[in-house]
């Protein structure tokens, strides 16, 4: 399955079905400041619900599109990142990510996303992976561009998020710029 290191006492995990009350948990705690960035979190009632993105989840990676993944530290769950199904004709994928409000800030998502990025690029053997954020989102901007991604322009009204739309920064990264960013 799939797991990968970040850094000392940070993993990313593919998503099982008893991480759901974990995983439901944290939600709940950050609801209110997840719903602003995110459209799912209001979607999400009950570790039933959870379930449900869990299985649908572990059917994607299954079927060799990437995996969406759980975001540990200390042997707690924190948050989420992964690929959007991967277009492999094109040998491309958007990523995307959060973590508990109390753990922004301290260099975690970025260190995950670089692993991903190792794993996208490096044993994917994909050729660009896209990054969208909520262009109020600082905290999410502030990821792709500290790894080096390229800023591509803004999609307008890119996402419905709660009574919303919400304009989307797109940024880029190729393998050949990844591979050169860590030599």
């Amino acid at each position: 399955m799939f797991h990968l290191r970040a850094g000392p006492g940070i993993e990313i995990k593919l998503f099982e079905l008893q991480d759901a009350e974990a995983v439901f948990a944290v939600v709940d705690r950050g609801r209110e400041y997840l719903r602003q960035w995110l459209p799912w979190v209001d979607y999400t009632h009950s570790p039933e619900d959870i379930r449900h993105f869990i299985a649908r989840v572990r059917s994607q990676f299954e079927a060799g599109q990437g995996p969406q993944a759980g975001l540990w530290v200390d042997g707690e769950f924190a948050g989420s990142l992964g690929c959007h199904p991967i277009n492999w004709q094109n040998r491309n994928c958007s990523v995307g990510y959060w973590i508990a409000p109390g753990l922004q800030g301290k260099g975690i998502v970025t260190r995950c996303c670089a692993s991903l990025l190792d794993y996208l690029f490096d044993d994917l053997r994909l050729h660009r992976v896209a990054i969208e954020c909520g262009i109020g989102n600082a905290k999410s901007c502030a990821i792709p561009k500290r790894l080096g991604f390229t800023p591509e322009g803004t999609v307008r009204h890119g996402e419905w998020v709660n009574d919303r739309w919400v304009d989307l920064v797109m940024w880029s990264m190729l393998e050949n710029e990844w591979r050169a960013r860590r030599r």
